[in-house]
């Protein structure tokens, strides 16, 4: 049944081999009482372990119904020591707080069965101990005798072929001892019964077989076995002895709890440090988390104030600083000498593919959604938008040209000072906190965006018509001549409602314009007042829908923003027009001047005026009546000059 062939057993101290068993050959009866002496150190305690599956062998071979151990993983172990073997420890090793009862049954738990039945084996394993009135006391009130017959029940309870006692009778007194062999002895006559033991009286009295072990060797055994005889163990039995081990997740539960609620203290103690130990782990993360998440949102609204923005032309700034802050050596040889960067800097200005561009982003939106926030596409089309002043006239709101006429005419600079921007809605909703009204939803609806809550910038309200226009000219032209400027307006308080009053009107460029048949030009009609006072009648309005702040203080945004509706409105409008129209059926000629795209000026250098004069008198003698000549000699030559600069004009406009 149990076969042990040249086993041998080595620890590594160190650098050190120790040798604890040295070649131990023996076999065991299927039934017997065998008894292991030796002296401290002989190795009988390794011997019992390797038996029963606790410890591993150097070399050599076990074998368990003449089937060979050599190749059995984790798993095999774990079935052979469950269904196999029985221990019995000197210490008991009984669960202080689990009953009598409940110890015996934890021997089943890995065994699959299910709870009645484990509670039927452990109550005959405690009575064939003579133990069955003893069940639900704990083991503290047990004697030692009773708590190493829990041990023996514990061990007994699985049906083991082999019960393995090291020392069961080492913490009890003789007469104890004596009940313990008498048990140990009943069951050697239907089991394998292995004990280690120090007492020879004991075994030489109970035990069927001695073994003496020295110094890793058997030197001695009193009735050796060649192991010819056939194991009597069945098919069907060395079947069931082979089920793998395994504990339901309703039982390792349960047993868990009742742990817990043994160890109140303790358990609420581990609770707690737990608890601030995943507090402080979650604390971690969410300040993490959170500190990320605001760093993102600052690269966010960063991005949103100064975005990606891809012209139609761009240089490459860097070859330009590079080529005028050459770090070629000086030349030392008293002359100056032309370093010619000029055409390379010129020719890093490339034009750029947008029309492609475009469709590639929207083809390719899936793979880039997730890095973009918003794609915009701008045009270089500013709203011409009018409105009546606090004087009662009309004035140009936007673009106001002044600061790009007093700051170098730079269309740049303009587009930064103008306070009518365009805006996307999906960041009028991420960006604008709405204090009145609602946001804008159609091509005709606008937002005045206030750079604080209850405050309203004084160059805003220029632009909204609150204030003389003209003043604002006055006031920037004297600032940049470094005259000092006293502004006499009394600071204006204003409810939402008066600013969602204000009355502004897009006009179309295309309207400004007039055919001057007589010339075969078109005319600048923004110095007839007349004129566009009967276009501003008749001029479509923009309703301011709403007040709004900025909902991050950092954001210096002020002004009035408008979707990009309302500029593919003005393309589509304007594509409709005469002039328009005109133009593209001849792209070789300027339809404003009618002179070739390409030639300069006339470079003349006196005024069309200074060629005409005005006959006062016939003009006089005309109308027949009396009226100021000098007021007539002055509208026609402002007339003359207004006809001569269209024609005249020394620019040199492209066709694009």
């Amino acid at each position: 049944m149990l076969e042990l062939r040249g086993i041998t057993k080595n620890y590594i101290v160190g650098d050190a081999k120790q040798k604890i068993l040295k070649g131990i050959d023996i076999n065991f009866r299927e039934s017997e009482f065998a008894a292991i002496l030796g002296p401290s150190g002989s190795g009988k305690t390794t011997l019992l372990n390797i038996i029963g599956g606790l410890d591993d062998y150097s070399s050599g071979d076990l074998k368990i119904n003449e089937v060979s151990t050599k190749r059995y993983r984790d798993k095999d172990w774990d079935a052979y020591r469950n269904h196999r073997i029985g221990f019995v420890f000197q210490s008991y090793n009984l669960i202080p707080h689990q009953t009598v009862l409940a110890n015996v049954k934890l021997a089943l738990t890995l065994s699959g069965i299910s709870k009645r039945e484990a509670t039927r084996r452990a109550r005959k394993a405690l009575e064939d101990v003579g133990l069955k009135e003893h069940t639900d006391k704990k083991p503290a009130q047990l004697s030692g005798g009773q708590m190493q017959r829990v041990a023996i029940a514990r061990a007994l309870v699985n049906d083991p072929d082999i019960l393995l006692a090291d020392e069961p009778t080492g913490a009890l007194d003789s007469a104890t001892s004596i009940q313990i062999m008498d048990l140990l002895h009943e069951i050697a006559k239907k089991k394998l019964v292995i004990m280690v033991t120090h007492n020879p009286d004991l075994a030489d009295k109970y035990a069927s077989r001695i073994i003496t072990l020295k110094d890793g060797k058997i030197t001695s055994d009193s009735d050796p076995y060649d192991g010819k005889r056939k194991t009597n163990l069945n098919t069907e039995e060395a079947a069931r002895k082979q089920h793998k081990t395994r504990m339901s997740f309703f039982t390792a539960l349960g047993l868990s709890l009742k742990n817990l609620l043994t160890k109140k203290g303790r358990t609420i103690l581990v609770a707690f440090a737990g608890s601030i130990g995943i507090i402080g782990i979650a604390l971690i993360l969410a300040v993490s988390s959170g500190f990320q998440a605001y760093i993102d949102q600052v690269q966010e609204d960063t991005l949103t104030s100064y975005p990606l923005a891809i012209m139609r032309e761009s240089a490459d700034v860097t070859s330009v600083l590079l080529n005028n802050l050459s770090d070629e050596d000086s030349i030392k040889d008293g002359k100056v000498h032309e370093n010619q960067v000029l055409s390379s800097t010129l020719g890093s200005v490339v034009k750029n593919d947008i029309k492609d561009f475009q469709h590639f982003l929207r083809e390719h939106w899936g793979e880039i959604k997730d890095d973009v926030r918003l794609l915009e596409d701008e045009y270089s089309v500013e709203p011409i938008i009018y409105s009546v002043d606090a004087t009662g006239k009309l004035a140009q709101l936007n673009p106001n040209n002044m600061f790009s006429s007093v700051l170098g005419g730079s269309q740049l600079i303009s587009s930064y000072t103008s306070v009518y921007k365009q805006y996307e809605r999906e960041n009028m909703e991420q960006d604008f906190k709405v204090l009145a009204g609602r946001l804008p939803e159609q091509y005709n609806e606008v937002v005045v965006v206030l750079s604080q809550e209850g405050k309203i910038g004084d160059l805003l309200t220029y632009e909204l018509g609150l204030h003389d226009t003209d003043e604002l000219n006055t006031i920037i032209s004297k600032l940049m001549a470094g005259e000092t400027v006293e502004v006499k307006n009394e600071p204006l308080v204003l409810t939402y409602e008066d600013i969602m009053n204000i009355k502004l009107k897009l006009l179309y460029a295309a309207d400004i314009y007039k055919y001057n048949p007589d010339y075969n030009i078109y005319e600048d009609m923004r110095s007839n007042e007349k004129y566009m006072q009967e276009l501003y009648d008749n001029a479509e309005q923009l309703k301011i829908v709403g007040v709004t702040t900025p909902r991050d203080s950092l954001m210096s945004l002020s002004g009035v923003a408008y979707l990009p509706e309302l500029v593919t409105h003005i393309i589509e409008k304007s594509a409709d027009t005469e002039i328009v129209k005109k133009q593209l059926e001849n792209p070789e000629i300027d339809v404003f001047s009618n002179t070739k795209f390409g030639e300069e000026g006339s470079g003349y250098d006196f005024s069309l005026q200074d060629l005409v004069t005005v006959d006062q008198n016939k003009i006089a003698s005309a109308v027949k009546v009396d009226i100021d000549k000098n007021a007539i000699a002055a509208k026609t030559h402002e007339y003359i000059e207004q006809i001569s600069g269209d024609i005249t004009a020394d620019t040199s406009p492209v066709y694009d």
